[in-house]
């Protein structure tokens, strides 16, 4: 029988108070005894225990949750008589409707809930509903949120839906007359969709706080000359307010113009073939041996520039050591500083705009060309996936290596005349690709185990879906190598 009255143990954590309740659970404050640390205790109510399943792949989902801004889950207590996990007590309070903050107190708040946002997004995490009551702010100014991530697929409007919500509280917690309110009210305007043909996004809102943060930073231009004449000081002077308001809407003017720019659409972007699905059996080697394989599932392209902003994107979030615990090779040299690739800003910048790099065209859904091998194992790392090895690269090929014309750096569309029957893309051309092992190389058997790069490209001509480099470097970056993923058929 479940109590509502502290005193109680459950393992290592003594309940110290009760907090609250809902219909699936109760909330406790509870001492975690070992190191005398202060958690929170949600334990699942005996009446519920029908609901056990759901209520451990949301725990799950929390613990899945890695990012700075946003609370920890300590463990997880799955018991016949008890179910229950602890997760951070988050330094200061709550969000409430009554307090009134500074215009640079909600910039720099929402710029940190963006962000967070911004991490939901790239991992596809599905959340709980984004409230005042999440954001906890400490007596320093620090910012944290309730881990709100749920089991589930993340919804396309997961992210307009928190948008208009905080739209629509944080208005009311606005100190009026103070600079910057008028640019921060026109910021939630937009959060809640006034005047705009299409929502606005989580990258936009950290964007366009983060220019209002730069200008209340700035100091006012002087209002009167450093020595003013007897004369002028009997004029009657402008009033404060009003010049400290033009400098203010000449700012908001700016950042609208920017943002009318941002919602200009780049191009309009293709839908993305999904992975193809290999079956287990007996398949060739490239060696001419054969092996028994499980199924598997490869990626029926190779990943896109579009693709890989989002990763660089992510990265830009976390700290450095955060990334390098979360993404990056333990064997990942420490001199390698980030995974942009080579010449990135040009080929991002002529991709979003359509044009031309290295006198290709080039898009968004073009494969991403100039990583090294730490870039691709990064991002497979990122996408909860890997690369593919050469035997796999083969297994998936199967019979469709004769007929594969190397063909050029194209899109990524089923279109493209390189493509096997089973719905695979660019396996002879297009871009050669990292894959995730070292290997021998047939001309010198005895020789070391080097990392292969396989699949055509035509920057080599006669290359084609078999061909083959070896290299001892893994940060080898080329103009036409890219990679793709692979994954476990769930």
């Amino acid at each position: 029988m479940d109590s509502a009255h502290p005193d109680r143990q459950l393992g290592e954590y003594r309940l110290r108070e009760f907090l609250s309740e809902n219909p699936t659970s109760r909330t406790w404050l509870a001492e975690q005894i070992s190191i005398s640390r202060l958690v929170l205790l949600d334990e699942l109510r005996s009446d519920q225990a029908f609901r056990k399943a759901d209520f451990l792949a949301d725990i799950r989902a929390k613990a899945a949750v890695d990012h700075p801004l946003i609370g920890s889950v300590y463990e997880a207590v799955d018991e016949p008589e008890v179910c229950f996990y602890t997760h951070e007590l988050l330094p200061g309070s709550p969000l409430t409707a009554g307090e009134a903050l500074a215009p640079k107190v909600i910039v720099s708040l929402l710029q940190r809930i963006s962000e967070a946002g911004l991490r939901h997004e790239a991992l596809g995490q599905a959340t709980a509903l984004l409230d005042l009551s999440a954001v906890y702010v400490d007596p320093k100014g620090g910012i944290r949120l309730k881990n709100l991530a749920i089991a589930g697929s993340r919804f396309p409007d997961q992210s307009t839906r928190d948008i208009t919500h905080l739209g629509n509280a944080l208005p009311a917690l606005t100190a009026a007359g103070q600079p910057g309110a008028t640019r921060v009210l026109t910021i939630l305007s937009w959060m809640r969709g006034v005047g705009l043909d299409a929502p606005i996004t989580w990258q936009q809102i950290r964007d366009f706080c983060a220019e209002v943060e730069q200008q209340l930073a700035a100091p006012l231009p002087s209002l009167t000359p450093t020595a003013p004449s007897p004369r002028a000081a009997k004029k009657k002077p402008v009033p404060l307010i009003g010049i400290v308001s033009s400098i203010g809407l000449i700012g908001l003017a700016i950042i609208a113009l920017k943002f009318q720019a941002s919602r200009k659409p780049i191009r309009a972007r293709i839908d993305l073939p999904e992975p193809v699905t290999i079956a287990a059996g007996s398949y060739a080697t490239p060696d001419g041996t054969a092996e028994a394989r499980t199924a598997f599932r490869l990626a029926a392209h190779e990943v896109t520039i579009g693709q890989y902003a989002a990763f660089l994107e992510t990265l830009n979030i976390l700290t450095e050591s955060k990334r390098s615990r979360t993404f990056d090779s333990p064997a990942q040299p420490p001199e390698k500083a980030n995974h942009e690739p080579t010449d990135w800003t040009s080929l991002f910048a002529a991709a979003k705009a359509g044009g031309r790099w290295n006198d290709q065209a080039v898009t968004l859904d073009s494969p991403v060309v100039g990583v090294d091998w730490w870039d691709a194992s990064a991002f497979a790392e990122w996408k909860q996936a890997r690369l593919p090895s050469q035997e796999e690269w083969f297994a998936a090929l199967g019979k469709d290596t004769l007929p594969l014309e190397p063909g050029p750096w194209l899109p990524v569309t089923s279109q493209v005349s390189d493509r096997t029957a089973s719905g695979l893309l660019g396996m002879a051309g297009s871009v050669c690709e990292w894959t995730s092992k070292p290997a021998p190389s047939p001309t010198n058997p005895l020789g070391d185990r080097l990392w292969v790069i396989i699949g055509g490209s035509p920057s080599k001509p006669g290359s084609n879906a078999l061909t083959r480099e070896w290299t001892d470097d893994r940060s080898l970056r080329r103009p036409d190598l890219g990679f793709r993923l692979a994954f476990e058929v769930k």
